[in-house]
């Protein structure tokens, strides 16, 4: 016969009904065996509840369930910060990352996917979803690798056009999916410029409508691992982008800057305006008649003013992200090589945004058929 199982009200009464037939004279013993338990039972159920009314028997049951789930409940909760602290997946914000998290819970912890899912925020149903892979996904991811390695100042953007370019027809969600999924990063967008607006509202920069309209020259300069300090021309065309030479020299004059402007002038044709700074260079007599006597017209910008300038400023940033900051030149005559290539690879294989993600060579031989 199984044993019965007795509630916290049943014992109260069993206990005052043993009390009432004992105080008339009855043994313990006697009492007992009438109501069929044992004299342990009863002396450890007389310590539990001795001096209790029924109801608050049950009370008091009811108040150790409530406290049996707070302690599960505590207990949870500490397994869930432990757990969180244990992971250190950083900062969950893609779906891939929570799904491999609420992995690594699932397998370390051996808890369910429910709770890991809710642990972390994550939809069971993207937990759950498998990617349906293209047979062209390991080629295009290699592709991204290769580029992203070669140019590592290139968004997914740039990357995206360049694949183009190698013939891939690709979508830049995709190469951006790829992208945040072998972790690369975006460089960092450079902050906006205001422009310079005269009185009446109107800016002054002059604007390139066609190939050898505005031409503009700057310099730029880097340093060998000696510490010496090399002095780089740079000139552009703002209507194509192209760079036209970039020079480099210990030590550029004048009558330097003048030399190069021929050597330009006899490759790509003479320009109607050259804009530049007000630096002693640009500015001097003998470059200033040079320019008079080929019918150039020179366009100096406001002094203080490097945005008026923008496009050759824009390409010096350029050159010193993607080549100077990142090379450290021996030699003069190294760093000239170093220049030619890059300069060879941004005219014809670059990108540009500002170009519908096309290089400036072919856009300027487009301007010139």
């Amino acid at each position: 016969m199984p044993r019965k199982t007795y509630g916290a009200e049943e014992i109260v009464g069993i206990l005052r009904d043993i009390e009432i037939l004992n105080g008339k004279g009855k043994s313990i013993a006697d009492c007992c065996r009438d109501k069929g338990i044992s004299e342990a039972i009863y002396y450890r159920w007389k310590k539990e509840y001795a001096g209790l009314h029924p109801a608050q028997a049950k009370r008091l049951k009811e108040l150790e369930k409530e406290n049996g789930r707070l302690k599960k409940l505590l207990a949870e909760v500490m397994l869930d910060n432990q757990i969180l602290k244990d992971i250190n997946f950083g900062k969950l914000l893609s779906p891939p990352k929570r799904k491999a998290a609420a992995k690594t819970i699932m397998e370390n912890y051996r808890i369910s996917e429910r709770r890991a899912c809710q642990l972390i925020g994550q939809n069971r149903s993207s937990q759950r979803y498998v990617c349906n892979r293209l047979p062209d996904e390991d080629e295009i991811t290699e592709q991204i690798v290769e580029l992203s390695r070669a140019y590592g100042r290139y968004g997914y953007r740039m990357i995206t056009a360049m694949l183009r370019g190698r013939g891939y027809r690709i979508n830049h969600k995709r190469v951006y999916r790829i992208w945040r999924s072998l972790g690369l990063k975006v460089p960092t967008k450079q902050p906006k410029r205001r422009r310079l607006w005269t009185n009446d509202g109107s800016c002054i920069r002059l604007r390139a409508e066609h190939p050898n309209h505005v031409w503009s020259y700057d310099f730029v300069e880097a340093k060998t691992s000696k510490g010496r300090k090399i002095k780089i021309l740079n000139i552009i065309d703002e209507c194509t982008r192209e760079c036209l030479i970039s020079h480099a020299a210990f030590r550029i004059r004048s009558e330097d800057v003048k030399n190069v402007l021929r050597t330009v002038v006899l490759q790509k044709g003479t320009p109607e305006y050259l804009r530049s700074d007000n630096g002693s260079e640009f500015i001097a007599k003998t470059l200033r008649e040079w320019l008079s006597e080929m019918d150039i017209a020179p366009v100096y910008i406001t002094p203080g003013s490097p945005w008026e300038n923008g496009f050759v400023e824009s390409f010096n940033g350029t050159m010193a992200n993607e080549l100077l900051n990142r090379e450290l030149f021996d030699t003069l005559e190294e760093a000239k090589v170093l220049l030619s290539r890059w300069v060879r690879e941004y005219n014809t294989k670059r990108p540009h945004s500002a170009l519908g993600y096309r290089p400036p060579a072919p856009e300027a031989l487009l301007w010139a058929i």
